[in-house]
């Protein structure tokens, strides 16, 4: 189904495919329609988002997709994404597939029309369970925003308008899972399990910093540490080494090397976390474009510690020390190790995101630090 014109009293519905460079300039642009009265939107880099939908995406080596732009009498009004990742069919069946990049004005027709067009190329690939969104995959941007619409999203997380899960409850969706945000302030005191924990097993744990001359292999490390650590999660898809490696080149230009965290037992990597400085405070300035001056805006605040927010999107802890003492005290250690540098370079508070609702161990932790659960993400499904 290559178009869809749908008449809604004096208004005519159009989607029509991406199919070229100039589609997929208005593809991109469509946010800046959805969110101009809201503040507290954040504008991608236009630069940026050209190359994730492109060839480059290490993303399309293990996953195919379409895309559509929505139009209200010619006025753009919408997009969607669908999506089938064999890796996923590899672990959860031949018949799933996935919609995302959803964007839609408060339309019910505009929303059905959008929905119709992902369903239906889907369904032409032999998917029976549909879920999203998905921003492509779960190891990039997904769900829709149900609560914490009060505060502005921090660097690499969605953000929604309010009408995206009644919209998508309209069209039979039903909630599949729930992934949380917390709001934690850096300069915390470890609460007393903490500190036993920390202290009795400090002996067999050693923190360490990254190891910038041996970069490559430190992400190879840190890959295999996640892909192990998050193998027994809901919707778990493994980071390929093609993927992985991307986001080290961003990390690599972005992190200085004490913002990440390295746990080793006995001589080995067992845990590690990463600490993103929220670049959001940044880009909320640029207008999703890096020129003229914008770069030298971003290397300028990043240099002199002038961003107080951070993220921690990576964690993990591998998977034979989970559930034991020493795993705990594995991930109390990678949470407090970073605090001084962050401290240091003007981090005053963080979000640790996301974490599933069901992760009670995760967010105990997250609750004895006194820290705030302030978001929350919903990813919807539904059998076609």
């Amino acid at each position: 189904m290559n178009k869809h014109n749908k008449p809604t009293g004096s208004k005519v519905v159009t989607v029509r495919p991406v199919m070229s460079y100039r589609d997929m300039g208005q593809f991109i642009d469509i946010p800046w329609h959805i969110y101009a009265d809201d503040p507290l939107w954040v504008p991608p880099l236009r630069l940026e988002r050209r190359f994730h939908f492109s060839r480059f995406n290490p993303f399309f080596k293990h996953g195919e997709w379409q895309a559509w732009v929505a139009y209200q009498n010619d006025r753009p009004a919408g997009r969607i994404s669908a999506q089938i990742d064999s890796l996923h069919r590899e672990r959860y069946g031949a018949n799933s597939g996935h919609f995302g990049l959803l964007e839609c004005i408060d339309d019910a027709e505009v929303f059905a029309a959008l929905m119709l067009h992902a369903e239906a190329w889907l369904a032409a690939r032999q998917t029976l369970h549909v879920s999203g969104p998905f921003n492509l995959s779960i190891n990039q941007e997904c769900g829709v925003l149900v609560d914490g619409f009060d505060t502005p999203p921090v660097v690499m997380m969605p953000h929604s308008p309010r009408w995206y899960g009644r919209l998508l409850e309209e069209q039979g969706y039903l909630p599949v899972k729930d992934l949380l945000a917390y709001w934690v302030n850096v300069d915390f005191k470890a609460p007393r399990p903490m500190q036993f924990l920390i202290n009795k097993f400090s002996s067999q744990i050693k923190i360490r910093t990254l190891q910038r001359n041996q970069f490559h292999a430190e992400m190879e490390i840190l890959r295999d540490i996640f892909n192990d650590a998050w193998s027994g999660n809901w919707g778990f898809i493994p980071f390929t080494k093609a993927e992985f490696a991307e986001l080290g080149s961003s990390l690599r230009l972005l992190l200085p090397d004490d913002y990440i965290q390295i746990a080793e037992v006995n001589g080995e990597p067992a845990a590690f976390m990463v600490v993103l400085p929220n670049l959001n405070e940044v880009l909320a300035e640029l207008n999703g474009s890096l020129f003229p001056f914008g770069w030298l805006k971003l290397i300028k605040r990043i240099k002199n510690n002038e961003i107080h927010t951070g993220r921690i999107p990576l964690m993990g802890v591998r998977k034979q020390f989970q559930n034991t003492p020493l795993g705990l005290a594995l991930a109390c250690l990678v949470i407090d190790a970073p605090r001084q540098t962050a401290i240091a370079r003007g981090i005053q508070e963080v979000e640790m995101s996301w974490i599933l609702e069901d992760n009670t161990a995760m967010r105990g932790i997250l609750d004895s630090i006194g820290s705030k659960q302030y978001k929350r993400y919903r990813i919807y499904g539904k059998t076609l």
